[in-house]
């Protein structure tokens, strides 16, 4: 009977050294786990924000420099010709063809500092040295291009002007005019050239042509 409860005692005692090192085996891989995946989480959290933020740019912002309005000079380059500082004049050597005359307007720097001639005048017959257009204005030869035509004081650009003789005209409504009103490229004021010639009253009909001014 004493054998027996022995035996009985050492089983107990052996099941329960095994059920605690069951236990004792278990336990500590449960935490590690967790341990683990709480840093893998805090790690991809800190990761997202420095991703997804772009980095700042370092280079220096730049401005265009502004350009000149049109029609206007530089700072510190000669200005534009105007009539105030002007004389005009035509020189009718260059000859004629087909009933036309080819003539240059002569524009000379009068002042005592330099300018630039741009471009093409304005040219029209007048009654006499104040008084309104007569006809149609000169159209534009645009054969030959634009250039600054810079003026020192005595100097002198040069235009051709080509005039068609009005009686060509069978339609024309001839008029007597005194000569030529000039306008300087760009420029409200005026000149008069006196010449005495034969326009046309009709605004349909146009006797003059006029290009773009060159040096002399």
């Amino acid at each position: 009977m004493r054998s027996q409860k022995i035996s009985q005692g050492f089983a107990m005692t052996t099941a329960a050294a095994a059920a605690a090192l069951l236990l004792t085996a278990c336990g500590p891989a449960q935490p590690q786990s967790q341990t683990t995946t709480s840093a893998t989480g805090q790690a991809s959290q800190s990761a997202s924000p420095s991703a997804s933020t772009p980095p700042a740019s370092s280079a220096p912002a730049t401005s265009t420099p502004a350009s000149p309005a049109p029609g206007t000079a530089p700072a510190g380059a000669p200005g534009l010709c105007k009539a105030s500082g002007l004389t005009a004049a035509t020189d009718s050597t260059g000859g004629g063809a087909a009933g036309s005359v080819y003539m240059k307007l002569n524009l000379t720097n009068k002042g005592a500092e330099p300018c630039v001639l741009r471009g093409y005048a304005g040219v029209s017959l007048t009654a006499d040295a104040m008084g309104a257009p007569i006809g149609a204005p000169a159209t534009r030869d645009e054969s030959a291009g634009v250039a600054d035509v810079l003026l020192a004081p005595g100097q002198t650009g040069t235009a051709v002007l080509r005039y068609t003789q009005a009686r060509n005209y069978q339609g024309c409504t001839a008029v007597d005019a005194a000569g030529y009103r000039i306008y300087p490229p760009e420029d409200t004021d005026s000149l008069f050239i006196p010449q005495p010639t034969t326009a046309c009253s009709n605004a349909e009909i146009t006797l003059l042509t006029i290009g773009a001014f060159q040096p002399a």
